[in-house]
């Protein structure tokens, strides 16, 4: 390849689509026309074009008591059976659905009918264990098909899953089972991870122990890791043994458009993780409308392939719902991109013949790292969309994707959403949009965004502010699990009327949008929202710590990183002897409690933490600490000779 990145990077502020691309692009300018015209039609339309509907909907939106919406409330639809049944009906039965790839270089195809029938027999599976209609069931399992088909058939039933990342600590789990009053548990043994089974069934028998609600009755376990487990036989129940012996003939029933179809906790500035709850007919309208228009996706010869790992609320709506209500052919991977080597994903792009490759920044910046000779040993000519998730991608990382990995001429659409929007929100559209390295750019067609100045004033032209949503839009959250009034304090309270994003973000000269990153305490650590308030309690529970505070760093690699300071309480310093072991210590403490995920980078070990009289830490301070800047205004600290007495400690 002949382009320099730096020189593209200085010379090219915008892309525009090739002729070829745009003549047989999916999405049409006349979106955003049809949606401004009319945002309810529009949406309506799409609802019931993309949808099969068992009972037509009549009232496209219920807006009488915000912020709690109903879209499309007097239809019903059962989610799984637009996923799968129909287009078996429709004769794409032989379709593949999914080509998976194990870490350890197994595979396995699983085509639209053999999808189907396994989703049918574990609904049977699940109505036989007492599951129904509303009840909760946790999933806690790898990438592997089986966790698919989990929860397309807790959807088939009408319960309602709450998908945990493998990643989470017993801890973690338990405190969302108990949120959830979950009934039933599935899982495996365990799951490949860097070359090895890490296990999954031990940490649930564990977080089961520790769960004090009780309400788990059973526990379906997938063998996948072959490692050993204790058994329980009155609650335990083999994947492999119930499932494949169950019948394959289920009638699915309709459910109403807002009946219940998740909870995905996310986290909080309180540490308590909120459970996101998302509904059916409104949330798959809008995940199959994004998938189908910003990936520009053709079913009958694309291969599609989302990198996120199904506890992540990008895959949910970019794995499972949104690529199967569009009748897709995806790529489903169990691993690391490093193993067994680091080009694994590359091979896996030649192997299946990708088309479509979604990912995070925090993996193309690894990329960068490791130098583009690994892809180039490849043959990745079969790309022919890139696209963005999780975290504000930067120009430089968007200009490498883009030639390096997409050869130069490809598009790369750059997302914005959340795990409460439910789906894209703001996104270039390939084939109309002129694409800008940095920017996500535009608002999809249907989605109102502004941004506004701290006190609700609109800012207007070029101008940095706070995001917020101005309309209620079809996939958007209905509420926090249990919890109304935090619903409304978290997300209105402060412009009433509008949902504020907790995201940051400016308006360019062309009136595209730039995001910013989080303004609240919650950090975006390789795309997974992280709460420094959950750390810093896990930080405390230790016995070693009298006081913590978390920020989230700028990191070149995952976007934000954890940075923890501590002071050690009096009578644990003096049997400190090596202050380092004490860090990796207290570092590997808050990986058990909470994940690796929330590991800190680094951890300073202190003597005061920067106050201010009213006793509030400034952790603004500790940023511009962690991330190597000059330290800013202290003079509104209680004692300004904190600051330096902490600066020469770290440094």
């Amino acid at each position: 390849m002949t382009v320099q990145i730096d020189h593209a990077l200085e010379e090219i502020r915008r892309f525009r689509p090739s002729p070829e691309f745009a003549a047989q692009a999916v999405a049409d300018a006349r979106l955003y026309q049809e949606a401004e015209g009319d945002r309810l039609a529009f949406w309506a339309r799409q609802a019931r074009e993309l949808l099969q509907w068992e009972k037509p909907f009549t009232r496209t939106l219920d807006w009488s008591n915000p912020p709690f919406a109903k879209w499309f409330d007097d239809g019903e639809l059962n989610v799984a059976v637009n996923c799968l049944d129909r287009h078996v009906d429709a004769g794409h039965g032989d379709r593949v659905a999914l080509h998976w790839e194990g870490e350890p270089g197994d595979s396995r195809d699983v085509t639209y009918a053999q999808l189907t029938d396994e989703v049918k027999r574990a609904a049977n599976v699940l109505t036989e264990l007492g599951v129904g209609e509303g009840d909760r069931v946790a999933i806690y399992l790898p990438m592997i098909p089986e966790a698919v088909v989990a929860m397309l058939a807790v959807a088939r039933i009408g319960a309602v899953h709450s998908v945990v990342f493998g990643g989470f600590s017993a801890d973690s789990l338990a405190s969302r089972i108990d949120d959830a009053e979950a009934s039933l548990v599935i899982t495996a043994d365990g799951g490949y991870r860097k070359g090895k089974v890490f296990p999954l069934k031990p940490v649930v028998d564990e977080a089961l122990a520790k769960a004090e609600g009780g309400t788990v009755r059973n526990v379906l376990v997938v063998r996948r890791g072959e490692n050993d487990v204790e058994w329980d036989a009155s609650r335990d129940h083999w994947w492999h043994e119930t499932v494949a012996e169950a019948s394959n003939e289920h009638e699915a029933r309709a459910f109403g458009a807002e009946h219940p179809l998740f909870i995905l906790y996310t986290s909080g500035t309180t540490g308590k993780p909120k459970g996101i709850l998302h509904t059916s007919g409104g949330y798959l309208t809008q995940a199959a409308f994004t998938h189908r228009n910003v990936f520009d996706l053709h079913p009958e010869t694309d291969v599609y392939w989302c990198t996120a790992d199904v506890g992540w609320i990008t895959g949910h709506s970019y794995v499972v719902y949104g690529p199967l209500a569009n009748g897709a052919t995806q790529v489903l991977y169990e691993g690391t991109p490093d193993t067994p080597h680091p080009g694994r994903w590359w091979e896996i792009v030649e192997k299946y013949q990708v088309s479509i490759l979604y990912t995070a920044p925090t993996a193309i910046r690894s990329f960068m790292k490791l130098g583009r000779q690994i892809p180039h040993e490849f043959n990745l000519r079969s790309l022919r969309l890139l696209g963005s998730v999780g975290e504000p991608i930067n120009p430089e990382a968007w200009i490498w994707y883009r030639h390096v990995i997409g050869g130069g001429s490809i598009p790369v659409v750059d997302t914005w959403w959340q795990t409460e929007t439910g789906a894209i929100m703001i996104s270039a559209l390939p084939g109309i949009t002129d694409l800008k390295p940095g920017s996500a750019q535009v608002a999809i067609p249907g989605i109102s965004i502004d941004i506004l100045s701290d006190d609700g004033t609109p800012v207007e032209g070029e101008g940095g502010g706070l995001l917020v949503v101005t309309e209620p839009w079809p996939s958007m959250l209905r509420g926090i699990w249990g919890d109304p009034e935090r619903f409304k304090e978290t997300y209105w309270e402060k412009f009433g009327d509008k949902y504020f994003a907790g995201d940051g973000a400016r308006r360019d000269e062309d009136g595209d949008i730039w995001l910013l990153g989080r303004v609240d305490d919650v950090m975006n650590v390789s795309g997974h929202r992280l709460s420094t308030a959950e750390i810093e309690s896990s930080l405390v529970a230790h016995p070693w710590t009298a006081e913590a505070a978390v920020v989230g760093a700028a990191d070149e690699t995952t976007g934000q990183a954890v940075v923890a300071f501590v002071i050690l309480k009096a009578s644990q310093v003096e049997h400190v002897t090596d202050v380092s072991e004490a860090a990796e210590e207290l570092r590997r403490h808050v990986a058990t409690q909470i994940g690796a995920i929330a590991r800190p980078r680094q951890v300073f070990i202190v003597n005061e933490l920067p106050k201010t009289r009213s006793g509030k830490i400034m952790r603004r301070l500790l940023r511009d600490l962690a991330e190597g800047r000059q330290v800013g205004d202290t003079t509104t600290l209680a004692d300004t000779s904190v600051m330096t007495a902490i600066t020469e400690q770290v440094r």
